[in-house]
C-alpha cells in the first residue's frame, strides 16, 4: 500500500517533509498540498503532479487523502488536526500540537469521541540514536536512578522576527518533550532564569535563558537555550546516574588537521543535525498508517509540553524568575 498523504503547510519545513517523502522514504506520496497562500501551495504541488488547495478543511475533505502532515505555525494547528481527526485520518503534526493548553484539551477530546488514536506529535528527537542509547542506559538500570539532566540548545543565530517566548515553545519545547520520554514521567514545576545577556542578540529578545525543571521524582533538569552564539547549532545533553553520567557524542561531521590547527566541521541547523531522526520519524509514521496504527508520541504528550511551556512562559514574563507549577489535567486512560 502506498499511503496518500497530504501536506498542510508549503513552508521550509513542509518542503522538507516533501523532499524526504519522495526521494528518501518508502510507502508514502504526497498527493495534496495546502496552504493559505495558494500560489505557495502550487509551487510545491504541481511538480508532484499533486492537488493544490488554499485551505487545511479542503484537503482534509479529499477522499484521495490517506494521511495528513501538518507543517503550518503552531498557532493554527488545532482546527486542522481535529478536522483530520473527525474525518478518520491519521496525522502527523509538527510540534507544537497547538500553542495553548486548551487547543490540546480540545484535540485529546476528539481524539478521545473518535475512539482511536490518530495523532502523532513531531517529536523527532524520540528517533535520534543517541539519545535512544541514553534511554537505553538509563532504563538497563545497572548505573541507578536518574539525578540530574543538563541540556544545551546553542543556535548560530536567529531571525527578527524570533522573539523571547519562542524560546520556550519554538526552542526549548524539545527538551521539554525529550526529558519527559526519556526520563518517563512528568515535568512539574519550572523556572526560567535570565543571565546576562548576549550583545549579539536583537534588543527585543531575552538571550540567553535557562529552564529549570523538576520531575515528580524530584530530578532536576536545566536547559540553556542560547540563539545568539555564531558559530554552530549544537545540541549537548548530559544525564547524571547515581553511578555514571551519560553525554551526547559532539555533533562533529569530520576533523580537519592543516596550518590552522585541529578543528571539526559542525552543524548549522536542527535539519542537518536531525536529519536521520527526521527520516526515522516520518518513515514510521508512514508504516504504521499502512497497517493502520498509531506511532510515537501522542496527544497527551503534545498537552502536556505544551503545559510545561505555559508555566516556564509565566516564569520569563515575571522578571523575579519564580517557580511556577505545571498544570495538568488527570491523565485519561485512553492515553496509558
Amino acid at each position: 500500500m502506498t499511503v496518500r498523504i497530504g501536506l498542510i503547510g508549503a513552508g521550509g519545513m513542509g518542503r522538507a517533509h516533501v523532499e524526504r517523502i519522495e526521494n528518501e522514504l518508502a510507502g508514502g506520496r504526497i498527493v495534496a498540498v495546502a496552504d493559505l497562500n495558494l500560489e505557495g501551495a502550487r509551487a510545491v504541488a504541481e511538480p508532484l503532479g499533486a492537488k493544490a488547495y488554499g485551505s487545511g478543511a479542503e484537503l482534509i475533505a479529499d477522499p484521495d487523502v490517506d494521511a495528513v502532515l501538518i507543517a503550518t505555525f503552531g498557532k493554527v494547528h488545532a482546527p486542522d488536526v481535529i478536522a483530520a481527526i473527525e474525518a478518520g485520518k491519521y496525522v502527523l503534526c509538527e510540534k507544537p500540537l497547538a500553542t495553548t493548553s486548551e487547543d490540546c484539551i480540545a484535540i485529546i477530546e476528539a481524539e478521545q469521541k473518535a475512539g482511536k488514536k490518530l495523532v502523532t506529535v513531531g517529536f523527532m528527537r524520540r528517533f535520534d540514536a543517541a539519545y535512544n542509547e541514553m534511554k537505553k542506559v538509563l532504563d538497563d538500570g545497572e548505573n541507578g536512578q536518574a539525578l540530574l539532566v543538563h541540556n544545551r540548545h546553542r543556535n548560530p543565530t536567529v531571525p527578527e522576527s524570533y522573539t523571547s517566548r519562542m524560546a520556550i515553545d519554538d526552542t526549548a519545547i524539545h527538551e521539554i518533550d525529550t526529558m519527559r520520554w526519556l526520563l518517563g514521567e512528568e515535568i512539574v514545576k519550572v523556572r526560567v532564569e535570565r543571565p546576562k545577556s548576549t550583545t549579539h542578540r536583537f534588543d527585543h529578545l531575552i538571550d540567553p535563558v535557562v529552564v529549570v525543571m523538576y520531575t515528580e521524582s524530584g530530578v532536576r533538569i536545566d536547559d540553556e537555550v542560547n540563539v545568539n552564539l555564531q558559530y554552530a547549532y549544537s545540541i549537548e545533553c548530559e544525564l547524571v546516574l547515581e553511578t555514571a553520567a551519560v553525554r551526547l557524542g559532539d555533533q562533529e561531521r569530520i576533523h580537519i588537521r592543516d596550518i590552522h590547527g585541529n578543528r571539526n566541521a559542525m552543524c548549522q541547523s536542527h535539519i542537518d543535525r536531525f536529519e536521520d531522526a527526521f527520516n526515522r520519524e516520518v518513515q514510521e509514521w508512514i508504516n504504521a498508517v499502512a497497517r493502520d496504527e498509531h506511532t510515537g508520541s501522542t496527544s497527551w504528550d503534545g498537552y502536556a509540553a505544551t503545559s510545561v511551556v505555559d508555566a516556564a512562559v509565566a516564569s520569563l514574563e515575571d522578571e523575579s524568575s519564580p517557580m511556577v507549577d505545571v498544570k495538568l489535567i488527570a491523565k485519561p486512560a485512553f492515553y496509558s
